[in-house]
């Protein structure tokens, strides 16, 4: 790889200047929001013979998240809306904080086919301090129905007027657009990124061949102001985005990791967790600094008709006051909720049933993407 290049869609029309050289950078989760983006659940198939309770799941995301931020809802048409907004109402759902984007989805997992946006601190102009990435989304290189979802990036960019960067990379001499998923990593907000080797760096459903630890590092500190990535090993069973981030690790602050972990040495997930594990024990921050790291269990496995489910607690959505778990009808259920409110206590930490939910192989922080506060004293929220 010789360079890096980036489309950018913005007054400047500057075509080579990268987000962080710029000062923009990928806040964590935790910081304030503006809203939170999903898309409206109709792919049956991704729900075989459990497609009904899932707009249900979604109404109540979308309650539990409005009490705290705005949601913004990707949604096929008129009818549609209007049969959710009944929906929402029949929930106590405030309606006067949704707003219905009129889309064409091909599934509903935002969090990796929607943007990654980024935030310019120092920026003068609110209109100026969010930006979001258009990476390119190829279904996790392993379905062929992408085409709407690989085209929602730059409807979210024109809705709401804000520069957009398509990261390019030259490969063998030809300049190509970076794939990536949003589920792939997770930022700490000061300089350093989890990811895993499963995920970026292997040849099965392989995002981006040609390009190494290296150049993928490059990329991150170039699009998402990153200046260091802590490389876990593998994702666990059942996942078939094969390896992201979200269901092993994810930063509650600037140094401090919550990772799932697997104490029955007979699950086909002991040894992946504990090797990642060990990893986040040796891992240090951008400034050198060990990082301290809490166990969140894993529940008994979450399977249908013979299928292993990619279930964890790991995957859960923080919002600017509540953070949303997914739960599993399991005793450990308890456990990973205590867990999360200790290092949460300034926000609600409730569950979120997704029994049915991860048959769709995603659960809570699939289905969401944070889109930043853009002024310098967000609301508060209500």
């Amino acid at each position: 790889m010789k360079n890096h290049e980036s489309e950018l869609n913005s007054p400047t029309n500057d075509l080579t200047t990268t987000p962080a050289r710029l000062g923009y950078r990928m806040p964590a989760e935790w910081e304030p929001h503006e809203s939170t983006w999903i898309a409206w659940p109709h792919h049956r198939e991704d729900w075989p013979g459990k497609f009904d309770p899932i707009p249900w799941v979604y109404t109540e995301v979308v309650r539990l998240l409005i009490r705290h931020e705005h949601v913004n809802i990707l949604i096929k048409g008129r009818r549609a809306i209007e049969r959710v907004a009944v929906q929402l109402d029949s929930a106590g759902a405030n309606l006067d904080r949704v707003a219905f984007i009129k889309a064409m989805t091909d599934r509903v997992w935002v969090r990796d086919s929607g943007p990654t946006f980024v935030k310019n601190d120092i920026s003068p102009s609110d209109t100026d301090r969010v930006g979001l990435i258009d990476w390119r989304f190829n279904a996790w290189a392993k379905y062929e129905n992408h085409r709407h979802d690989a085209k929602i990036v730059r409807k979210i960019a024109s809705l709401l007027e804000l520069r957009r960067w398509t990261p390019r990379v030259e490969i063998e001499g030809r300049s190509t657009r970076v794939v990536m998923e949003g589920g792939a990593f997770d930022v700490n907000g000061k300089g350093t990124l989890l990811t895993t080797e499963e995920c970026l760096l292997s040849a099965v459903q392989a995002r981006n061949p040609g390009l190494g630890r290296e150049e993928m590092a490059k990329i991150f500190a170039d699009f998402l102001g990153v200046s260091h990535v802590v490389w876990l090993a593998n994702g666990i069973v059942g996942d078939d985005t094969h390896g992201h981030v979200d269901d092993l690790a994810r930063f509650v602050g600037p140094k401090t990791i919550v990772n799932v972990v697997e104490h029955r040495r007979s699950s086909p997930n002991y040894e992946n967790l504990q090797e990642n594990r060990k990893r986040l024990g040796e891992a240090r921050d951008q400034d050198g600094d060990l990082f301290e790291v809490i166990a969140l269990p894993m529940p008994e496995p979450v399977c249908f008709e013979g299928q292993p489910l990619p279930a964890s607690y790991a995957n859960f959505y923080i919002a600017n006051g509540i953070v949303i778990v997914p739960t599993f009808n399991d005793p450990n259920d308890r456990v990973a909720l205590n867990v999360l409110a200790t290092v949460f206590p300034d926000r609600e930490v409730i569950g979120v049933h997704a029994v049915d939910l991860v048959l769709g192989l995603g659960t809570l922080h699939c289905l969401t993407q944070q889109q930043p506060a853009s002024r310098i004293e967000p609301e508060e929220a209500v």
